[in-house]
């Protein structure tokens, strides 16, 4: 299972301080450690002179001030975004108005698909709903400032607007939340898909970056090797999924505990909320059948 993935858990940062990660990138981690944010978020500032302030991160005066401070005496072109949760892009519009930059990146927040009748988004508060980009970017559009572009690549699956940053100039990838050294990704319906999360792997696995920098902990070092791992645990989980639902488990409540023994309390809705997700994408795909609309309470059988 996730054993079988190489993390790397020794990431060490102060928030607040300007790392110089290469020649184009410098990262300053957010004071916001948690369960699902690992140590902080990652902020990232890409070129010199003038430059663009990826995932600027939460509305934290703090953080502001050091990003702020970070870029004093350059041109703030663009701040670019990933994705909408509320530990990535709060943030872009304080900095849009202390620097005139361009807000950039991924489309405003919305769900993988319509809530069923009834349903009650589990991550809605997580979601940023305020974000008001000037440029939305398609598969493939960039941003460029000198000596650097950031060149966005769809990756949906973790929430449905993902989008990575591929930087040429370095042969790097910024991953947001789709691809971490220090952890999988929680992938939760409405605002998440497996099926889209799996596909969105799948085209990480054939692309040649050498290095992701990730929205959380740090580089994921050869990003191939790594994502085929993250396509591998999905599976085997998936396969342990079907193995439950075999052996007459038929909710996820019981699910659960049998998949994730020794987990923390805390992370048991976000368990829930994962198997959730295989079992829709199971469920779509024919090989499970629901009581109804799969739903986080529903009954689910092998068809």
């Amino acid at each position: 299972m996730a054993e079988d993935i190489p993390f790397e858990r020794d990431f060490a940062a102060e928030p607040g301080a300007v790392v110089v990660l290469t020649p184009l990138v410098r990262r300053v981690l957010v004071p916001n450690p948690g369960p699902f944010t690992y140590t902080g978020t990652c902020t990232y500032i890409i070129g010199r002179g003038t430059v663009a302030i990826l995932d600027p991160g939460p509305d934290d005066g703090a953080h502001v001030a050091a990003i702020l401070d970070a870029v004093r005496g350059e041109t703030v072109s663009h701040v670019v975004v990933t994705h909408t949760h509320r530990d990535h892009s709060p943030a872009a519009g304080v900095v849009k108005t202390a620097t005139g930059a361009m807000i950039a990146g991924c489309a405003p927040h919305h769900p993988a698909r319509p809530l069923a009748l009834g349903e009650i988004n589990p991550l809605d508060a997580s979601a940023d709903r305020d974000y008001a980009p000037d440029l939305v970017l398609d598969d493939g559009e960039a941003v460029t400032g000198p000596g650097w572009s950031l060149a966005a690549v769809a990756t949906p699956g973790h929430t449905a607007n993902h989008l990575a940053f591929a930087l040429p100039e370095e042969n790097a990838l910024f991953s947001g939340d789709h691809v971490m050294a220090w952890s999988t990704s929680i992938v939760a319906p409405p605002d998440g898909s497996m099926a889209d999360y799996m596909a969105s792997l799948d085209r990480l696995r054939g692309r040649g970056e050498a290095v992701y920098w990730p929205g959380h902990g740090g580089p994921v070092r050869e990003p191939q090797r790594f994502v085929r791992a993250l396509l591998g645990h999905r599976r085997q989980r998936e396969a342990a999924i079907l193995a439950r639902l075999a052996a007459g488990d038929e909710t996820i409540a019981a699910i659960v505990p049998r998949l994730y023994e020794g987990l923390a309390p805390a992370l048991h809705g976000a368990a829930a909320l994962s198997v959730f997700a295989h079992l829709e994408d199971l469920v779509a795909r024919g090989l499970v059948v629901a009581d109804g609309p799969p739903a986080l309470d529903g009954r689910f059988r092998l068809a």
